[in-house]
């Protein structure tokens, strides 16, 4: 996979990663993500912006048309108002920063002709005893590369090929601090402005569904526990064997992906062995749940009434045929019988 195929993905690892790191079911997340290319010829522009409050997109930007365009209903009265205009005039002033770090990025790489891509994400968490955490990142063609640290004023490189810019931008200790102003104070008087206007949709909490399903293939047998339409994403899915946890890397999960209506999905399996699936229990915490929820592999009755129906209509097949068979040899014997008795009597 080259660098023209990476951002993308690594943007979705990059934004998982962040929301996914220990949240608290009652904190919430204030994100901001930056991707552009620096040939135009890929479908992507050289500058586009998204924001997230929690999971939810409320706003985007673009080099183009440079203007801040709501993303969700419950900000489509602010476009006018003086802080939706600051948030404005900040994309804007991101927009410059995010060209000049990725011309000096390329410059630092002697890299000047080929196609390359830079990915930027940056915010703050709120938790619930309101202590905040910031971060900024950057990755380059699909890798980490630089992470700033607001507690030392400083930029941790992710890969050598970093170093000359992290010294570079160490020298300006007042972006440094901007920086870092911007993480401890005003992002996090920013999400606390969004959740205010987003309060009754933000703070939803949809429980999810909850099922487990039987596999079997290629003689391996399979539990798979589906949790299905749940808000917000965070959710831990776990297997019990005989109500005592089992041990994570026997089981396959897979990451919280939206579910494409403002809900998420997500699964955990586990190979058993074949007749003790009712000792294993899926078991689920979820925010929108009052008590961890547990799920068991319950064989369907449907599929004990067909079986018992395929079983039933095979033995009267079987019996049928076997009557069948019976009349015909007998027949046979009887003719046989018959055409014995008049040789005979032809012989006298």
């Amino acid at each position: 996979m080259g660098p023209r195929a990476r951002p993308a993905l690594f943007f979705l690892i990059l934004l998982r990663t962040v929301a996914a790191q220990g949240r608290p079911p009652r904190s919430h997340s204030l994100r901001y993500l930056f991707m552009g290319a620096s040939e135009r010829d890929h479908g992507l522009p050289l500058f586009e912006a998204l924001g997230y409050v929690d999971d939810e997109l409320f706003v985007a930007y673009n080099h183009e048309s440079r203007r801040a365009e709501s993303r969700a209903q419950w900000v489509l009265g602010e476009a006018h108002s003086q802080l939706w205009l600051q948030l404005s005039q900040s994309l804007k002033g991101w927009d410059h920063m995010f060209i000049v770090d990725f011309w000096t990025i390329m410059d630092n790489h002697n890299h000047s002709k080929e196609s390359h891509t830079l990915q930027v994400i940056l915010g703050c968490e709120v938790q619930e005893d309101n202590s905040t955490r910031g971060f900024w990142k950057y990755g380059y063609d699909g890798q980490d590369h630089l992470e700033f640290c607001p507690e030392t004023l400083d930029w941790r490189a992710a890969e050598s090929r970093a170093l000359t810019t992290k010294l570079e931008w160490e020298v300006n200790k007042i972006r440094a601090k901007q920086n870092r102003a911007y993480l401890e104070r005003d992002c996090p008087e920013q999400l606390q402005w969004l959740l205010e206007l987003g309060r009754g949709v933000l703070d939803q909490q949809v429980p999810p569904l909850v099922k487990v399903t039987h596999h079997v293939a290629s003689a391996v047998t399979t539990l798979r526990c589906q949790a299905l339409n749940f808000y917000p994403q965070n959710i831990t899915m776990r297997w019990l064997k005989d109500r005592k946890p089992v041990d994570v890397k026997d089981a396959e999960s897979k990451d919280v992906l939206p579910s494409g209506d403002g809900t998420y999905q997500s699964w955990v399996a586990l190979a058993v062995p074949p007749g003790e699936e009712q000792r294993y229990t899926c078991q689920v915490e979820h925010p929108g749940l009052d008590q961890p929820l547990t799920a068991t592999w319950e064989p369907s009755l449907s599929n004990t009434l067909v079986t018992g129906v395929i079983s039933g209509i095979a033995v009267c097949v079987i019996i049928f045929l076997i009557g069948i068979l019976f009349r015909i040899l007998r027949k046979r014997q009887a003719s046989r019988g018959a055409m014995g008795d008049y040789v005979l009597a032809e012989c006298e």
